[in-house]
């Protein structure tokens, strides 16, 4: 049977593929420059040279991650996900038009793994030993224009372990061009803060950084425009300057009457244009997605948005997803995004590092509150485990060998870059850095209640704790001499040993990770100290914790999505411990927090063996699935937020059960016995909310679904869902059935994402073993926008087809 779909016909941009020429003459151009670049794994002495031939080098498009393309192996680092790092080349050729004369251009990377350098045209530009900032290099002076150019990019990755978790290697995220007049904005030049919020009226501040590379003289005028969704204005001002040869700052300010104020539940955006002019002429154009919103923490009422009281229902996220390496695109995270939404979570963590420039954004459209975060560690290293999470001799390399040069100009390029997202409402500087004995120590430590210590008691040999006072205050510093509108903060993961020191104090807001338990000693040792949980294990007690505590405002759940690296022994890759599995798919720990967090009804039921209804971790260890020997002892769990929940087996009832608080959990204890199970959860005596559970019989056909989203089309990425399922259309879970991919026409196969943390199969094969529930594909189309289709095929089974016209319509069968 054939089904139909239209797909939703988007205007596109067209995508630049050899030359500059088509472009439109504008005042500022941001050109993405992914296409036609050239790769190479391994050293090369000339490579940065124009002379130096790259015909044999690997055709690439960015983002790129060369990690994710190499075998697995126990001879890397479990820390980074038992994957290699090295050293890469990346080379691109274009021509400079003639148009570019007179201008000046710049080239933009949103972060390079790591200890990138880069040439234009055999000239050295510089070197990033961080490979999670963003930065740039102006090429004017050093460019051809009218003729053939050179960018060439090295990596070095060779200290594979310099992560407690999988970072990838490459340029695994966007580069830009920009092209702009000689006076014009400089880069993250613009400033938009909202001091002053009511429902009626609110005051914005713009600042506006000008850039005079020639050193001329003249009239300079700044116009500032906000404009709401609809393209009407709702702000505008204008304001002279008189330049003399130097950069300038013009600060300039709004009021709105009757203002779109951003929240979690109708994130309101405006657009912020601000408009350059040089002795009349217009020489520069930028534009930016801006909020308008208030935020505040109260020691003892917790956090408040638009002067709204919110619990911050939080996880943290790391950058990779499987398959995909950290070369993510962006429609990926709208998935996983949405999913979160779905739990009920409202804020973000970025651990531990600044994430892509693209996930900020998605976050003002979507509603999520972020944390924003910028190291793991200072001027000492912190164990980086080989041969698995606590296991044997730990390595030492890492982000601390360029901490004293490069910290304050890192955390910069954050601030600057992501300053005027409403959703950010912290700026983290560090988490656990505290983290005791790893590395620093203290005294304290052989006494008292220490939840997370490597090693026993107080280590002399150890960097003494004071360090982190004296650190902590060098870096608020650096974070307040750029933005004093968010409080900073930072994740302890050693509260009774900082305590000793002055590293709290220096804190706007202090956040605890995994000690709860603390939550009422410290808040009346230290009354006008604002404490939240910044980092929080599953158990429902951790949440009772904030939910019973009006002065804690947050948790943040680690984690949201389950991640590659911080592994246990070989072959384990990653990291279990999230809400979603790497595909994007729920785990039951998913349905259990949606019941804490999510303000429509729930209804859900897992199962064990009988016995195991309790881990006191989360309830990890519970299965989705109806699948037993028969006659075995099975308890089935129920989560739910509804008053009443009501079981049936095959039909028949097995009683109606109160639901307690806090956590909405109730049991039955049953006997195994194919058929289905069936919850119904009440409110006020009526049915709110079901649930179904179903044995399953023999895999028979392939079940392919293509995900839509408004917001999932910008890089013409396309997810499909597959799922084995048996003659009634149950998916089936744990299979052992070998799914391949093969594709007509120009698409591209990224990878096959079977969410198993331990197998350890080439990530760029095109078929996969289905071993934990749905499968996820993700398919490039093509360039040209040429229609193609997809197969999805498994021995025995009714395969799947997926054809894709030009329009983006597509006709599965």
């Amino acid at each position: 049977m054939k089904k139909y779909f239209q797909g939703k016909i988007l205007v596109t941009i067209a995508v630049w593929l050899i030359s500059f020429s088509s472009l439109s003459q504008t005042t500022r151009q941001e050109i993405l420059f992914n296409n036609s670049w050239k790769f190479h794994y391994g050293e090369v002495s000339d490579a940065m040279s124009s002379s130096y031939s790259d015909q044999e080098w690997q055709a690439v498009q960015l983002p790129h991650d060369w990690s994710i393309e190499q075998p697995f192996s126990d001879q890397w680092a479990s820390a980074t996900g038992f994957l290699p790092g090295g050293i890469g080349w990346y080379r691109k050729s274009f021509t400079a038009p003639a148009s570019w004369k007179g201008k000046v251009v710049s080239i933009n990377f949103d972060g390079v793994y790591n200890n990138s350098e880069v040439w234009i045209n055999g000239h050295y530009l510089g070197k990033r030993p961080s490979g999670f900032v963003p930065f740039e290099y102006e090429l004017t002076k050093y460019l051809n224009i009218g003729g053939n150019n050179l960018i060439a990019v090295k990596a070095d990755h060779t200290k594979f372990a310099d992560s407690r978790w999988y970072t990838g290697s490459g340029i695994y995220r966007d580069v830009h061009l920009i092209v702009t007049e000689p006076m014009h904005i400089a880069q993250w030049g613009v400033s938009f803060t909202t001091p002053q919020v009511t429902k009626d009226i609110a005051k914005a501040k713009v600042l506006v950084v000008i850039s005079n590379e020639k050193h001329v003289t003249g009239k300079t005028t700044v116009q500032v425009q906000l404009k709401d969704k609809t393209g009407k204005i709702a702000a505008t001002s204008k304001q002279s300057i008189q330049s003399n040869k130097d950069n300038a700052k013009v600060n300039i300010d709004l009021t709105v009457n009757k203002p779109m104020l951003w929240s979690i539940n109708d994130p309101a955006l405006y657009t912020l244009q601000v408009d350059i002019f040089f002795n009349g002429k217009k020489t520069d154009e930028y534009k930016e997605q801006v909020g308008i919103r208030s935020i505040r923490f109260d020691a003892n009422n917790g956090f408040f948005l638009n002067e709204e009281n919110i619990k911050l229902k939080g996880v943290c996220v790391h950058d990779d997803a499987g398959v995909l390496g950290v070369a993510v695109p962006e429609e990926v995270w709208v998935r996983r995004l949405q999913e979160l939404k779905e739990a009920g979570c409202n804020s973000l963590r970025m651990s531990h590092n600044p994430h892509a420039a693209y996930l900020y954004k998605l976050c003002d459209e979507m509603g999520f509150v972020v944390m924003d975060e910028a190291f793991d560690e200072w001027e000492a290293g912190k164990n980086k485990w080989i041969k698995g999470w606590n296991k044997g001799e730990p390595g030492k390399d890492g982000y601390h060998e360029y901490f004293k040069e490069w910290a304050e100009r890192d955390i910069d390029a954050m601030i600057m870059r992501n300053r005027n997202h409403p959703s950010i409402i912290m700026w983290s500087i560090g988490n656990e850095i505290d983290y005791p004995n790893d590395p620093y120590s203290h005294e304290v430590l052989n006494s008292g209640r220490n939840p997370q210590i490597y090693g026993k008691g107080y280590l002399p040999d150890h960097p003494p704790a004071s360090r982190l006072g004296e650190l902590s205050a060098r870096l608020v510093k650096e974070v307040k001499s750029l933005d004093t509108t968010r409080p900073v903060t930072a994740a302890l993961a050693g509260v009774v040993m900082s305590n000793t020191t002055s590293y709290p104090a220096s804190l706007d807001i202090v956040g605890y990770n995994y000690q709860e338990y603390r939550y009422p000693e410290d808040h009346a040792a230290y009354p006008s100290r604002v404490i939240y949980g910044s980092e929080n294990g599953m158990a429902p007690t951790a949440w009772n914790a904030v939910d019973s505590n009006q002065y804690i405002s947050a948790q943040y759940l680690w984690t949201g999505i389950d991640y590659m690296g911080e592994a246990g022994a070989w072959p384990t890759h990653g990291s279990g411990a999230g809400l979603l599995n790497l595909g994007g798919f729920r785990k039951p720990g998913f349905y259990i927090r949606q019941t804490m967090w999510s303000d429509k009804p729930v209804v859900y039921i897992a199962t064990s063996r009988h016995g195991n209804s309790n881990d006191g971790k989360g309830f990890r260890g519970l299965s989705n699935e109806w699948q037993k020997g028969s006659g075995d002892s099975v308890t089935v769990h129920c989560f739910s937020n509804c008053s009443e929940a009501e079981l049936f087996i095959d039909g028949k009832s097995l009683g109606r059960q109160t639901v307690s608080a806090p956590y909405g959990n109730v049991n039955w204890n049953v006997l195994y016995a194919p058929g289905e199970l069936k919850v119904i959860g009440y409110k006020q005596s009526k049915e709110a909310s079901s649930y179904v559970l179903a044995s399953t019989g023999a895999a028979q056909k392939i079940k392919a679904t293509v995900y839509e989203h408004p917001l999932a089309h910008k890089t013409s990425i396309k997810q499909i869902i597959v799922d084995i399922t048996d003659a009634n259309g149950y998916a089936l879970y744990k299979l052992g059935n070998e799914v391949t991919v093969s594709i007509n026409g120009k698409a591209t196969l990224l990878g096959i994402e079977n969410s198993n943390l331990s197998d350890t199969s080439s990530y760029k094969a095109n078929h996969k073993t289905v071993t934990n529930g749905s499968l996820i594909v993700y398919i490039k189309e093509p360039a040209d926008g040429s229609a193609f289709s997809v197969s999805i095929t498994s021995p025995g089974l009714t395969p799947a087809t997926i054809s894709f016209d030009k329009a983006k319509n597509y006709l599965t069968k």
